[in-house]
């Protein structure tokens, strides 16, 4: 039980979310996913998500495909880690881990996650499906992790750079802070959501 209240904001619609996953697949699309909040491998250490999925607003998904197409002349595709998140976790995000503000969305406003117009990823190789190196890992949070970060090696500064470039150009922005943390445009439109993925699934 959280002692927040979630923003009411009748003036916005909801977000027309799919199954990314189903998605990238009837499309042949180079993204495979990672959810991590399905998993431990995240910065509370805990299986946040019941099940491991991924859901987006529709014009997001669009763009990705693009972004994909994009990226395999380079010889990668896209890993994503976490889409549409549930205003709840949020709350229990924000509750929970003080320390961390600073990278976390307050849900007295809900986040672009809440929206589903946000999404966390990186780069795999296409030829080997392993996780393209970056400057630092998945929800580390600290200085790294910040796109102004030049402590990183060459390489893997570069495909920090890749992965940014290719997504602005494709209607998403950056998060300074969050180098996996992408919002695409309009997020401002919808509404903060607190849909389970099961109650998504059958909508």
């Amino acid at each position: 039980m959280t002692t927040y209240t979630r923003p009411h904001e009748s003036k916005l619609m909801p977000a027309q979310l799919i199954d990314l996953m189903t998605f990238s697949h009837e499309h042949t699309a180079n993204i495979t996913f990672d959810i991590k909040y399905a998993s431990t491998d995240n910065f509370t250490g805990q299986v946040i998500y019941p099940q491991a999925r991924a859901f987006l607003m529709h014009d997001a998904a669009q763009a990705l495909l693009a972004v994909s197409a994009d990226l395999h002349p380079h010889g990668f595709g896209l890993r994503v880690f976490d889409a549409y998140r549930p205003w709840h976790i949020t709350a229990y995000f924000w509750e929970h881990f003080p320390n961390d503000h600073l990278y976390l969305a307050d849900p007295r406003e809900g986040s672009r996650h809440n929206r589903g117009c946000a999404i966390d990823l990186s780069l795999y190789d296409l030829k080997t499906g392993t996780e393209i190196e970056m400057p630092s890992a998945y929800d580390e949070f600290n200085e790294k992790s910040h796109l102004s970060y030049t402590g990183g090696t060459e390489s893997q500064n570069a495909m920090r750079a890749l992965l940014q470039t290719t997504m602005l150009a494709h209607g998403f922005s950056a998060h300074p802070h969050e180098w996996w943390h992408f919002d695409y445009a309009g997020w401002q439109n919808y509404c903060v959501l607190d849909d389970e993925f099961l109650a998504l699934e059958a909508s």
